[in-house]
């Protein structure tokens, strides 16, 4: 099992980490232009989890890229801190499976990778 984890902040991306080291390997991208070369580079994946909010390139990148350009259903995981029901609501309709508010709760994001793979 494979897993981009596509975050910015290096305290999060590290939670992650320790969270699901043990459930599968972790390709780590450190911003959105990292996550979208990893993405051209070896796109099966098993899951992404990414930031809606990066450097250079978004969370609506990565998704974009994997729905419409590499016509995947890979599950995928947004992560940002803001919780407003729109963000949320429009995140879930243009194709993400679930969406986590930051601070993120390992287990329960352990918990969703567990329900995809």
């Amino acid at each position: 099992m494979k897993i981009l984890v596509c975050e910015d902040d290096e305290v999060v991306l590290k939670s992650i980490e320790v969270a699901l080291k043990d459930v599968a390997d972790l390709v780590l991208a450190r911003d959105g232009r990292q996550a979208l070369k990893f993405l051209e580079e070896d796109n099966d994946f098993n899951i992404i989890i990414t930031d809606i909010h990066m450097p250079h390139y978004n969370g609506d990148d990565v998704l974009k890229l994997v729905r419409e350009e590499q016509k995947k259903n890979t599950p995928i995981i947004m992560l940002s801190s803001d919780g407003e029901e729109e963000v949320i609501a429009l995140a879930l309709k243009q194709g993400v499976n679930d969406f986590i508010v930051k601070p993120v709760d390992s287990m329960k994001l352990k918990k969703l990778v567990l329900k995809y793979l």
